[in-house]
Protein backbone atom coordinates (compact mmCIF):
# COMPACT_ATOMS: atom_id res chain seq x y z
CA UNK A 1 0.00 0.00 0.00
CA UNK A 2 1.19 3.94 -0.76
CA UNK A 3 0.27 7.27 0.89
CA UNK A 4 -0.50 8.74 -2.55
CA UNK A 5 -3.17 11.17 -1.70
CA UNK A 6 -2.87 11.36 2.43
CA UNK A 7 -1.90 14.26 4.16
CA UNK A 8 1.19 14.75 6.56
CA UNK A 9 2.40 16.92 9.42
CA UNK A 10 5.37 15.86 11.10
CA UNK A 11 6.05 18.30 13.83
CA UNK A 12 9.60 19.12 15.20
CA UNK A 13 11.12 18.34 11.60
CA UNK A 14 13.83 19.68 10.72
CA UNK A 15 16.56 16.79 11.86
CA UNK A 16 16.99 13.47 13.54
CA UNK A 17 13.79 11.49 13.56
CA UNK A 18 11.56 14.30 12.32
CA UNK A 19 13.48 14.65 9.03
CA UNK A 20 13.76 10.31 8.22
CA UNK A 21 9.83 10.39 9.29
CA UNK A 22 9.21 12.93 6.97
CA UNK A 23 11.24 11.25 3.95
CA UNK A 24 10.15 7.90 4.56
CA UNK A 25 6.36 9.29 4.51
CA UNK A 26 7.34 10.97 1.26
CA UNK A 27 8.33 7.63 -0.09
CA UNK A 28 5.88 6.28 0.39
CA UNK A 29 3.48 9.33 -1.67
CA UNK A 30 2.44 11.50 1.39
CA UNK A 31 2.38 15.10 1.29
CA UNK A 32 3.90 16.39 3.88
CA UNK A 33 4.11 19.39 5.52
CA UNK A 34 7.58 19.94 8.14
CA UNK A 35 7.69 22.30 10.86
CA UNK A 36 10.68 23.74 12.82
CA UNK A 37 12.37 26.71 13.64
CA UNK A 38 15.62 26.37 11.77
CA UNK A 39 15.02 27.90 8.19
CA UNK A 40 17.72 29.01 5.88
CA UNK A 41 16.78 32.57 6.68
CA UNK A 42 17.12 31.87 10.11
CA UNK A 43 18.45 29.63 12.71
CA UNK A 44 17.24 28.18 16.24
CA UNK A 45 18.99 28.63 19.30
CA UNK A 46 20.52 25.05 17.72
CA UNK A 47 22.63 27.11 15.84
CA UNK A 48 23.22 23.90 13.46
CA UNK A 49 23.05 23.53 9.59
CA UNK A 50 19.77 21.44 9.01
CA UNK A 51 16.77 23.24 7.99
CA UNK A 52 12.90 22.66 7.51
CA UNK A 53 13.60 23.50 3.93
CA UNK A 54 16.00 20.69 3.42
CA UNK A 55 13.51 18.44 4.94
CA UNK A 56 10.80 19.76 2.81
CA UNK A 57 13.73 18.98 -0.16
CA UNK A 58 14.41 15.65 0.61
CA UNK A 59 10.37 15.22 1.03
CA UNK A 60 10.20 15.62 -2.70
CA UNK A 61 13.14 13.69 -4.22
CA UNK A 62 12.18 10.46 -2.56
CA UNK A 63 8.74 10.62 -4.23
CA UNK A 64 6.42 12.91 -2.13
CA UNK A 65 5.24 16.79 -1.88
CA UNK A 66 7.15 18.58 0.86
CA UNK A 67 6.14 21.58 2.26
CA UNK A 68 8.19 23.40 4.99
CA UNK A 69 6.57 25.87 7.43
CA UNK A 70 8.38 27.53 9.90
CA UNK A 71 6.32 27.06 13.45
CA UNK A 72 7.44 27.17 17.29
CA UNK A 73 4.75 24.90 18.52
CA UNK A 74 5.44 26.60 22.20
CA UNK A 75 2.97 29.44 20.38
CA UNK A 76 -0.06 28.26 20.33
CA UNK A 77 -0.91 30.94 17.37
CA UNK A 78 1.80 29.63 15.50
CA UNK A 79 0.05 26.30 14.95
CA UNK A 80 -3.55 27.41 14.52
CA UNK A 81 -2.29 29.24 11.40
CA UNK A 82 -0.18 26.26 10.85
CA UNK A 83 -3.36 23.95 10.77
CA UNK A 84 -5.66 26.36 8.65
CA UNK A 85 -3.12 26.40 6.32
CA UNK A 86 -3.43 22.58 5.57
CA UNK A 87 -7.20 22.69 6.02
CA UNK A 88 -6.91 25.42 3.00
CA UNK A 89 -4.61 23.73 1.02
CA UNK A 90 -5.26 20.12 1.09
CA UNK A 91 -8.89 19.82 2.99
CA UNK A 92 -7.89 17.01 5.02
CA UNK A 93 -4.70 15.63 7.72
CA UNK A 94 -4.59 11.67 8.06
CA UNK A 95 -1.29 11.75 9.72
CA UNK A 96 0.27 13.26 12.58
CA UNK A 97 4.13 12.89 13.69
CA UNK A 98 4.37 14.97 17.22
CA UNK A 99 8.92 14.76 17.19
CA UNK A 100 9.07 18.23 18.46
CA UNK A 101 12.06 17.76 21.26
CA UNK A 102 14.89 20.75 21.36
CA UNK A 103 16.26 19.48 25.00
CA UNK A 104 19.83 18.36 23.53
CA UNK A 105 21.72 21.15 24.83
CA UNK A 106 19.23 21.75 28.06
CA UNK A 107 19.58 18.27 30.26
CA UNK A 108 22.23 17.88 32.49
CA UNK A 109 23.46 14.30 33.47
CA UNK A 110 23.00 12.59 36.53
CA UNK A 111 21.87 15.37 38.51
CA UNK A 112 19.61 15.56 41.15
CA UNK A 113 16.63 18.09 40.87
CA UNK A 114 18.11 20.19 43.35
CA UNK A 115 21.21 20.17 41.26
CA UNK A 116 20.16 20.64 37.77
CA UNK A 117 19.89 23.94 36.23
CA UNK A 118 15.86 24.47 36.71
CA UNK A 119 15.28 27.21 34.24
CA UNK A 120 16.50 24.68 31.92
CA UNK A 121 14.98 21.33 33.42
CA UNK A 122 11.85 23.85 33.44
CA UNK A 123 11.98 24.82 29.43
CA UNK A 124 12.58 21.48 28.80
CA UNK A 125 9.39 19.84 30.32
CA UNK A 126 7.72 22.94 28.29
CA UNK A 127 8.99 22.11 24.65
CA UNK A 128 8.86 18.76 25.44
CA UNK A 129 5.23 18.06 26.55
CA UNK A 130 3.56 21.42 26.49
CA UNK A 131 4.37 21.57 22.29
CA UNK A 132 2.84 18.30 21.96
CA UNK A 133 -0.68 19.05 23.61
CA UNK A 134 -0.63 22.39 22.01
CA UNK A 135 -0.21 20.93 17.89
CA UNK A 136 -2.58 17.82 18.97
CA UNK A 137 -5.40 21.22 20.56
CA UNK A 138 -5.14 22.61 17.27
CA UNK A 139 -4.55 19.67 14.73
CA UNK A 140 -6.35 16.61 15.89
CA UNK A 141 -9.77 18.63 15.13
CA UNK A 142 -8.90 18.31 11.53
CA UNK A 143 -7.78 14.73 11.45
CA UNK A 144 -10.84 13.15 12.97
CA UNK A 145 -13.21 14.45 10.29
CA UNK A 146 -12.09 11.87 8.42
CA UNK A 147 -11.84 8.01 10.01
CA UNK A 148 -8.35 6.53 10.07
CA UNK A 149 -6.40 8.71 11.18
CA UNK A 150 -2.96 8.33 13.23
CA UNK A 151 -1.13 10.05 15.50
CA UNK A 152 2.15 8.87 16.66
CA UNK A 153 4.06 10.66 19.57
CA UNK A 154 7.92 10.79 19.05
CA UNK A 155 9.97 9.98 22.10
CA UNK A 156 13.02 8.08 24.17
CA UNK A 157 12.10 4.64 25.77
CA UNK A 158 9.03 2.19 25.80
CA UNK A 159 6.68 3.09 28.27
CA UNK A 160 8.46 -0.63 29.81
CA UNK A 161 11.75 0.32 29.71
CA UNK A 162 11.01 3.81 31.24
CA UNK A 163 8.99 2.61 33.62
CA UNK A 164 12.04 0.51 35.12
CA UNK A 165 14.97 3.19 34.57
CA UNK A 166 15.65 6.26 35.92
CA UNK A 167 16.50 8.81 32.78
CA UNK A 168 19.12 10.83 33.36
CA UNK A 169 17.38 13.69 35.68
CA UNK A 170 13.96 14.32 36.84
CA UNK A 171 13.27 16.65 34.02
CA UNK A 172 14.83 14.62 31.51
CA UNK A 173 12.59 11.46 33.11
CA UNK A 174 9.38 13.56 33.04
CA UNK A 175 9.36 14.51 29.64
CA UNK A 176 10.14 11.01 28.17
CA UNK A 177 7.60 8.98 30.27
CA UNK A 178 4.95 12.16 29.91
CA UNK A 179 4.84 11.36 25.97
CA UNK A 180 4.33 7.72 26.34
CA UNK A 181 1.42 8.20 28.30
CA UNK A 182 0.08 11.13 26.68
CA UNK A 183 -0.47 8.83 23.68
CA UNK A 184 -2.07 5.99 25.74
CA UNK A 185 -3.91 9.39 27.26
CA UNK A 186 -5.11 10.47 23.39
CA UNK A 187 -5.86 6.49 22.52
CA UNK A 188 -8.99 6.64 24.59
CA UNK A 189 -10.39 9.80 22.94
CA UNK A 190 -9.55 8.94 19.09
CA UNK A 191 -10.50 5.71 19.15
CA UNK A 192 -14.52 7.30 19.33
CA UNK A 193 -13.23 8.74 16.12
CA UNK A 194 -11.96 5.52 14.38
CA UNK A 195 -8.29 7.05 15.11
CA UNK A 196 -5.51 5.35 16.47
CA UNK A 197 -2.62 7.03 19.24
CA UNK A 198 0.63 5.64 19.39
CA UNK A 199 3.83 6.59 20.70
CA UNK A 200 7.01 5.33 19.38
CA UNK A 201 10.67 5.20 20.11
CA UNK A 202 13.52 5.11 17.82
CA UNK A 203 16.99 2.81 19.27
CA UNK A 204 19.81 4.34 19.19
CA UNK A 205 19.71 6.60 16.56
CA UNK A 206 22.59 8.03 14.45
CA UNK A 207 21.17 11.85 14.11
CA UNK A 208 23.26 14.37 12.90
CA UNK A 209 24.60 15.29 16.12
CA UNK A 210 25.12 12.04 17.37
CA UNK A 211 27.00 11.29 14.42
CA UNK A 212 29.37 13.95 15.51
CA UNK A 213 29.45 13.19 18.87
CA UNK A 214 31.46 10.20 17.49
CA UNK A 215 33.55 11.72 15.33
CA UNK A 216 31.83 9.82 11.93
CA UNK A 217 30.12 10.25 8.99
CA UNK A 218 27.11 7.87 7.80
CA UNK A 219 29.29 6.66 5.41
CA UNK A 220 32.05 5.04 7.96
CA UNK A 221 29.89 5.13 10.91
CA UNK A 222 31.23 1.87 11.67
CA UNK A 223 34.57 3.48 12.88
CA UNK A 224 32.67 4.55 15.81
CA UNK A 225 32.80 0.82 17.44
CA UNK A 226 35.80 1.00 17.67
CA UNK A 227 35.69 3.16 20.35
CA UNK A 228 32.29 2.11 21.76
CA UNK A 229 31.40 -1.41 20.43
CA UNK A 230 27.54 -1.19 21.20
CA UNK A 231 27.03 1.36 18.81
CA UNK A 232 26.86 -1.72 16.38
CA UNK A 233 23.16 -1.58 17.20
CA UNK A 234 22.48 2.11 16.36
CA UNK A 235 20.11 2.94 13.52
CA UNK A 236 19.54 5.34 10.88
CA UNK A 237 16.30 8.55 11.29
CA UNK A 238 15.48 6.45 8.64
CA UNK A 239 14.41 3.42 10.14
CA UNK A 240 11.95 5.29 12.73
CA UNK A 241 10.62 6.76 9.48
CA UNK A 242 9.93 3.23 8.31
CA UNK A 243 8.12 2.39 11.50
CA UNK A 244 5.68 5.09 10.67
CA UNK A 245 5.22 4.45 7.15
CA UNK A 246 4.62 0.67 7.89
CA UNK A 247 2.13 2.07 10.30
CA UNK A 248 0.38 4.63 8.31
CA UNK A 249 0.03 2.32 5.06
CA UNK A 250 -1.45 -0.65 7.79
CA UNK A 251 -5.53 -0.55 7.18
CA UNK A 252 -5.45 -2.90 10.54
CA UNK A 253 -3.11 -0.28 12.55
CA UNK A 254 -6.20 0.30 15.21
CA UNK A 255 -4.84 -3.05 17.03
CA UNK A 256 -1.84 -0.73 18.20
CA UNK A 257 -4.26 2.27 19.38
CA UNK A 258 -2.59 3.12 22.81
CA UNK A 259 0.74 1.14 22.88
CA UNK A 260 4.01 2.18 23.20
CA UNK A 261 5.79 0.62 20.22
CA UNK A 262 9.46 0.61 18.92
CA UNK A 263 10.93 1.07 15.11
CA UNK A 264 13.09 -2.18 16.22
CA UNK A 265 9.95 -4.05 17.64
CA UNK A 266 7.49 -3.02 14.48
CA UNK A 267 10.59 -3.82 12.10
CA UNK A 268 10.18 -7.22 13.05
CA UNK A 269 5.96 -6.97 12.54
CA UNK A 270 6.19 -6.01 9.03
CA UNK A 271 9.29 -6.64 7.81
CA UNK A 272 10.84 -3.58 6.85
CA UNK A 273 14.52 -2.87 7.38
CA UNK A 274 17.21 -0.12 7.59
CA UNK A 275 18.83 1.98 4.59
CA UNK A 276 21.75 -1.08 5.22
CA UNK A 277 19.29 -4.01 4.69
CA UNK A 278 19.84 -4.85 8.59
CA UNK A 279 17.12 -5.01 11.08
CA UNK A 280 18.49 -3.40 14.44
CA UNK A 281 16.89 -3.19 17.60
CA UNK A 282 18.48 -1.43 20.32
CA UNK A 283 15.54 -2.25 22.86
CA UNK A 284 16.53 -5.53 23.22
CA UNK A 285 20.22 -4.77 23.59
CA UNK A 286 20.19 -1.46 26.07
CA UNK A 287 19.43 -2.91 29.57
CA UNK A 288 22.40 -4.95 28.45
CA UNK A 289 24.33 -2.48 27.80
CA UNK A 290 23.57 -0.34 30.17
CA UNK A 291 24.60 -3.55 32.92
CA UNK A 292 27.86 -3.41 31.20
CA UNK A 293 28.73 0.26 32.19
CA UNK A 294 27.87 1.32 28.85
CA UNK A 295 25.30 3.91 27.32
CA UNK A 296 22.30 3.40 29.53
CA UNK A 297 19.90 4.99 26.71
CA UNK A 298 19.34 4.76 23.49
CA UNK A 299 20.02 8.64 22.38
CA UNK A 300 23.77 7.10 22.68
CA UNK A 301 24.96 10.05 24.77
CA UNK A 302 26.44 7.91 27.33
Amino acid sequence: MTLQGKVALVAGGTRGAGRGIAVELGAAGATVYVTGRSTRGQQSEYARPETIEETAELVTANGGKGNAVKVDHLIADDVRRLVGRIRAEQGRLDILVNDIWGGEKLFEWDKPVWEHNLENGLRMLRLAIDTHLITAHHALPLMIERSGGLLVEITDGTAEYNARHYRLSPFYDLAKVAVNRMAWAHAKDLAKHGATSVSLTPGWMRSEMMLEIYGVAEENWRDATAKVPHFVISETPRFVGRAVAALATDPDRSRWNGQSLSSGGLAQVYGFTDLDGSRPDAWRYVPEVQDAGKPADATGYR
